[in-house]
């Protein structure tokens, strides 16, 4: 579904009138997607003026829910615009896949695929009650998905700097791939130093996006467009400290190569302090959070020099 803006002459834009147009449109498709599986599901096939009128529905519906996507204006938020999009493209396109489904497969019977195909529109259709109903709420639900992402990230990195000397040892048993004495299989005690700093930076991400969301659930608003517009900032910054600190994380491995591990570092320190630049100058930020800001700037500053100093005569 393609990007667009409501056309003139409408009636003021409602977000309630809109939640209860699309939850209309997905119900209907989700109905025709029924209709239409139940008319191919056994033999005879449906006439030719059944099947017109299917297609009929079907299109309607589709079109329907389409339409209705492209009543929410981007000022509502981009963040929560892009969820919507998302659940739309995906009944459009579960709707698609049942169509192909029924064409190849044999009539004799209700296949397996098809069943699977109605089903699969019926979760689509059904995601719109779990869709979050304004720009805070978009935001929200963005934030914790990166954090879920981040946790994940910084507790393999945990897990693998606990097992030893020797991060490959699960997959390094036979030695024909590789020797445990071999330099490109485990941490030197320098390069442990190196990464305790990059943890710290990777442990400053979590504790970073813990708070904004923590903030954002406290005291986000989208009842302005200026409130609106800062959420999405914070949405679009934060969503780039997850492959930051991928890419930091898969620098960490051995052999460690100083000059990208620092690189990688700088570049995550980059986007956090960005984050909390920009958490700090907007709504979600009253004088009460500002010692967190604070506190988390530090971190990030003084992990980063140390990945500076430790590397200084490496690089």
């Amino acid at each position: 579904v393609a990007e667009g803006e409501p056309g003139e002459g409408r009636e003021p834009f409602e977000l309630p009138r809109f939640w209860d147009a699309l939850g209309q449109t997905f119900q209907v498709t989700s109905q025709e997607a029924t209709k239409l599986s139940l008319a191919f599901s056994r033999p005879p096939l449906p006439s030719a003026e059944d099947c017109r009128k299917l297609s009929e529905d079907v299109q309607n519906a589709v079109l329907a829910v389409a339409t209705v996507y492209y009543w929410l204006p981007k000022g509502q938020g981009t963040t929560l615009r892009k969820m919507v999009r998302d659940a739309t493209t995906e009944v459009v396109e579960g709707m698609i896949q049942l169509t192909d489904t029924i064409l190849n497969a044999p009539v004799e019977s209700l296949s397996q695929e098809q069943l699977i195909s109605t089903g699969g529109v019926w979760e689509a259709c059904e995601q719109v009650s779990n869709l979050p109903r304004d720009n805070q709420a978009a935001v929200v639900s963005a934030l914790a998905a990166y954090l879920g992402v981040v946790k994940d990230a910084v507790e393999e990195m945990e897990n693998a700097l606990v097992e030893g000397q020797d991060p490959y040892g699960d997959i390094m048993e036979d030695e024909e791939l590789g020797f445990r004495g071999n330099r490109d299989t485990y941490w030197s005690e320098a390069d442990r130093q190196l990464l305790s700093s990059c943890m710290g930076l990777m442990k400053a991400s979590k504790a970073c996006l813990k708070k904004v969301l923590a903030a954002v659930k406290a005291h986000g608003k989208a009842d302005s467009p200026e409130q609106i517009a800062q959420l999405d900032d914070l949405a679009d910054i934060a969503n780039e400290i997850s492959p930051s600190v991928d890419e930091l994380a898969l620098s960490m491995y051995p052999p460690v190569n100083p000059l990208a591990v620092r690189l990688n570092a700088a570049k995550l320190a980059s986007v956090l302090k960005k984050v909390l630049e920009i958490a700090k100058t907007s709504h979600v930020c009253p004088p009460s959070e500002e010692g967190w800001v604070q506190f988390l700037t530090g971190a990030v500053d003084h992990n980063m020099n140390k990945v500076k100093n430790f590397t200084q005569g490496q690089l």
